[in-house]
């Protein structure tokens, strides 16, 4: 990559500091492995055990065939000419093969289906944690990041639990069994084949790092690309009005060659296992055909039938040591995504409900703020020691300029947030006391940026109370003033909205966000910056909607035109996260304070345009 393009991706990787994680050297978590296997716990009385029966059958007809083919039909029945023997041992040798072929087929279908079951298991338990997690984590995590733990990291663990655990018990049962038969059948010659062992052994094991920390490369190349992906994708109307799209597709190429050197590292190093375990073989043949020849000629015991199923049993045994290098790379693959899974599973919210926290019920709507400091870290204080009061059924409305805290008293009211100092308070009730949907039923909060999920118009208006019926939708649908615009749509309320509701005006977006809100029926409703997107015409012909709708609730409106707030029953003026005045429009612009030099100069601005 050429020195433009360097700076380029070093200018980039800046806005990436939050999602890239780091790899760590550490041991094999096998206890991390065992709180993975727990996921099999609810087949393990069904799926499980059937599996493994079956493999069992399966393992059993491979280890005693080359017995009888050796023994039984060289030893015995070629070297005595006994033909009916050899037919009947040709006859069992086939039976024993279609047994195995049912049991194989059993097998597979069975472990497919306990690791489809085991991966929706893990990915629903990963899901629904995330969405009980606070904002702080998605404050700290990108959208690309979580999707790849969700989607990449779970799909990952697919093979393991397809076909990982039973091949590997498989393969462990198939070792044992062919080294203990080979032991019995000649100690000599299994000790002279078995001296590669450990050779093999030793130079393996100095692999297993190198391959665990690649395959911990891969999944932070991945989670780095994703999080590319979904921003450039978000941001392609950005990235299009300045005309970027060459600067992000140079970005977007760095990202995706170093995932495609990180793929390409790892498998290199996984691959190495194979060529080895082929070396291996090769020597132990040759190691059987040399001293196997030998002991023929020499010991009494070694017989041809012998030989034989050794070199069956040879062949076997290469087998399962080349697909346990796989396993393992399985394993260590497993155990980087997992690292990864648990890590948001282990993930606790930061806004704790308390075990006997209570139920609000029937709530009028009184909000307190007491002695409230709030840091959204430690260098950045957003709250001063707030002490306010919102009556029920007022209509308080909240001015400053831009990172005042106007937006972090909303988000404490529906304590996405808790305060580091102080408490929030409705009707009296300390929110750290009460359940959370409880607290979150009871308020609705309309954002200046509406986000419209994928479905129809009546589904996203019914997303706040799902129970509602088609005729609650349309009501408040023509309460707010967006039922006309809906009747004009193709379908009317069943047209599907598409992603982000893109095929809505922003203002339109925002009709049915009120719509959504009313709906609902919160006793608590927070605006903030809603009108923001909304034209002046507009917001004239919806004000008579938005009295209704917040007619009788607690109001907390957040808005920079101040001809929205003028009629609120309580302003607070907030600067620097202090409150520097309050009180109702009319007293504050007699005390010319600064709400009244905010009105000023927007009334200049208003007749300079």
């Amino acid at each position: 990559m050429g020195k433009k393009n360097k700076q380029t991706e070093s200018k980039h990787l800046k806005r990436f500091h939050y999602t890239i994680d780091t790899a760590v050297d550490k041991p094999f978590n096998w206890q991390q492995m065992v709180r993975l296997m727990k996921f099999m716990k609810p087949y393990a009385k069904t799926l499980l055990p059937a599996a493994m029966i079956a493999m069992l059958i399966s393992t059993a007809v491979r280890l005693v065939v080359p017995i009888i083919i050796g023994r039984l039909t060289i030893d015995h029945a070629l070297a005595n000419r006994d033909t009916g023997l050899l037919v009947q041992l040709v006859i069992f040798i086939g039976l024993l093969y279609l047994f195995n072929y049912i049991a194989n087929m059993l097998r597979i279908r069975w472990v497919n289906q306990l690791g489809q079951n085991v991966i929706y298991d893990l990915r629903d338990s990963l899901f629904s944690h995330v969405q009980r997690l606070s904002h702080r984590f998605f404050d700290s995590k990108s959208a690309g990041s979580i999707l790849v733990r969700i989607l990449n990291d779970v799909n990952s663990l697919q093979e393991l639990f397809t076909n990982g655990i039973i091949n590997l018990l498989m393969d462990i049962v198939t070792l044992t069994g062919i080294l203990v038969i080979m032991f019995i059948l000649s100690p000599k010659l299994a000790l002279a084949v078995m001296i590669i062992l450990p050779i093999m052994f030793f130079i393996s094991t100095k692999l297993r790092k190198n391959i665990r920390r690649s395959w911990q490369q891969v999944r932070i190349q991945q989670s780095r690309l994703n999080s590319h992906l979904n921003e450039s994708i978000q941001g392609i109307r950005v990235t299009q009005s300045f005309s970027q799209e060459k600067e992000n597709t140079e970005f977007f190429g760095g990202v995706n060659r170093d995932n495609f050197e990180r793929w390409r590292i790892a498998t290199k190093k996984s691959a190495m296992f194979r060529p080895f375990v082929e070396m291996s073989n090769a020597i132990g043949t040759a190691i059987l055909i040399w001293y196997g020849s030998h002991l023929i000629l020499t010991d009494p015991n070694m017989t041809t039938g012998i030989f034989v199923s050794f070199a069956f049993y040879l062949g076997m045994f290469w087998d399962p040591i080349s697909r346990l290098g796989q396993a393992y790379n399985q394993l260590l693959m497993a155990m980087s995504s997992s690292e990864r899974i648990f890590e948001f599973l282990d993930e606790q919210p930061n806004v704790k409900e308390r075990e006997d926290a209570t139920e609000l019920k029937d709530i009028k709507g009184h909000i307190e703020f007491d002695q409230v400091k709030f840091s959204y870290d430690e260098d950045r204080i957003a709250l001063h020691q707030i002490s306010l009061e919102m009556k029920a059924g007022q209509t308080v409305a909240l001015v400053g300029h831009t990172g005042s805290g106007k937006s972090t008293i909303a988000n404490l009211i529906s304590r996405f947030y808790d305060p580091t100092e102080g408490a929030v308070k409705v009707d009296g009730h300390n929110l750290r006391d009460v359940t959370l949907d409880s607290l979150r039923q009871n308020i609705s909060v309309v954002l200046q940026d509406t986000f419209i999920f994928s479905g129809t118009i009546m589904e996203n208006i019914r997303f706040g109370r799902p129970d509602a019926t088609d005729e609650e939708v349309i009501e408040a649908s023509k309460v707010v003033g967006a039922h006309d615009f809906i009747l004009r749509l193709a379908d009317g309320y069943e047209t599907e909205v598409e992603e982000r509701g893109n095929i809505l005006s922003v203002g339109e977006r925002q009709l049915l966000s009120f719509a959504r809100a009313l709906l609902a029926n919160p006793r608590i409703i927070i605006l903030d910056e809603a009108t923001a997107s909304i034209d002046t015409e507009t917001e004239q012909k919806i004000q008579s909607a938005l009295n209704r709708l917040l007619k009788g609730r607690t109001s907390i409106i957040i808005a920079h035109r101040l001809s929205t707030i003028r009629e609120a029953d309580h302003i607070i003026v907030l600067e620097n996260g202090r409150i520097i005045e309050q009180g109702s429009h009319d007293v504050l612009m007699k005390h010319q304070g600064e709400y009244y030099d905010l009105v000023k100069a927007q009334f200049q601005m208003l007749g300079a345009s």
